[in-house]
Formats: C-alpha cells, structure tokens, sequence
C-alpha cells in the first residue's frame, strides 16, 4: 500500500515538474509530460510505459482545465479526442496515445486541458488481504492562440497584517506560465534575501500568490523598498523589480 502510494505521489509530482523530456516512478513513465497543440500541429502522440511487474490497465480522460478564486476547475469535453480511451501495458512494455484537437484554436487565447490517465482495478485476487492505491495523473495541453502569442507579466510585492510578504504575478497575456522557482534580492545585493521553489502555473487572465515565511532572523522588507525578482520559467528566463506596497 505504501509502495503504491509513493508512486501515485511521485507521478502527480513529476508530472508538473517544468523542463524534463519526459518522468518516469516505479510503475510508470510518460513522454513528453505536456503536450502543445496549434493549427499547425493538431495531433500530439505521447509514450506511456509500464515500468511495474505487473500488467496496468489505464483508462483516459479528457478535461478543460480553467481556474477560479484560486482552484483548478475541470470539465468533461469533446473538443480534445485521445486514442485509444482504455489501453494495458504489459510490464515492459509501452503504449502509444494520440492527442488530438477537434476544433479550430481560438484566434486570441491559448485553450488549456487535462488528460487523465486512470489506472483500473486489476482482476480479484481472492489471496490478497490489502488495499491496493491506483495511480493517477494528469498530463497538461496547450493550444496556441492562432493569431499569435502575447505576453504581459504583472509582479507585485505588498506586506501582510502579519508581517509577511505576499509577491503575486499576474499574467495578462494570452498563454499560460509556468513559474519554476524564483528569487527575490535586496536592493544593492547579489545575494538572493529568499528563493522560493514553485512549479506553479498560471494561465492566462489568472493570477496567483504567494505567501513567503518570515522570521525575526529574517524579516521582510519594509513597504517602499524595491525587490528584484529573478524566475525560471517555461518561457525563459525573467527579471523584474517590484515595490512593496503597504
């Protein structure tokens, strides 16, 4: 049971890491973890193998994915088909999944979804007095504005009632990004004062917060002093200075 836990933990976790060509956990490895669709390229096939000693059954799924006061929101739709819907592998084995798109991109807004992927219950065996944990994850789909991409990155940095920091993006444009970590510096020092590790997306007309820890040893800055935010991020690298607000 712990075995299998770990496992659905460490695909959920994976999955959403930015940068990799592809994951992989005991029982199973996808690739490429995220796919980018267009009118030029609508069919993305994608490689799942079972790493495992046992056959694994998957069944598909397919969500818009959108965000709202801050949570993921996931409907069922129709306008991104995957084949096939139900697959097993057998242990070493692998599947190839086709994604398709099965309308015209929006000309100004990148469209966003989920595929995911299900493990099935396996045959009874009447043997086996355990639960067994069934893997879940989720692979992200990105489809290109047909008219072209636009970023607007919007950073913010203000002081909470408690003393904390609060940095927010906001991300006007038209496509997602993912914030893989980023750092924050004083004024006149090279030295980050915090690094914060992320791997956060935030699609467009979104934006998302966060809270730093602060300590006596290491306050936050007082409100009209200026940081200087450094981000990796899955459009490249990114500077930008912020003043702390009140």
């Amino acid at each position: 049971m712990l075995a299998h836990a770990m496992v659905k933990a460490a695909c959920a976790l994976m999955l959403f890491a930015m940068g990799a060509a592809s994951v992989s956990a005991a029982s199973i490895g996808v690739s490429p973890v995220r796919a980018t669709l267009s009118a030029n390229q609508k069919i993305e096939a994608i490689s799942v193998s079972n790493n495992g000693t046992e056959p694994m059954s998957v069944q598909l799924q397919v969500m818009t994915w959108s965000r709202q006061d801050g949570n993921d929101v996931f409907t069922a739709t129709r306008e991104l088909l995957v084949n096939p819907p139900i697959f097993t592998i057998l242990p070493g084995g692998s599947q190839l999944i086709r994604a398709g798109l099965r309308r015209p991109p929006d000309a100004r807004h990148e469209q966003t979804y989920r595929i995911f992927m299900q493990e099935l219950p396996p045959p009874p065996d009447p043997d086996f007095m355990g639960t067994k944990m069934l893997m879940r994850v989720s692979i992200p789909v990105f489809v290109l504005p047909a008219l072209g991409v636009q970023s607007d990155l919007r950073w913010q940095a203000a002081r909470t009632s408690d003393g904390a920091l609060k940095i927010s993006l906001s991300n006007l444009g038209n496509t997602h990004i993912q914030v893989a970590n980023f750092s924050l510096s004083l004024p006149g020092t090279a030295q980050p004062w915090i690094t914060q590790q992320s791997s956060t997306y935030v699609l467009h007309g979104q934006s998302h917060d966060w809270i730093l820890p602060v300590s006596a040893e290491n306050p936050a800055p007082l409100p009209g002093a200026t940081l200087k935010v450094f981000a990796q991020t899955d459009a490249g690298d990114m500077e930008a200075e912020v003043l702390i607000t009140p």
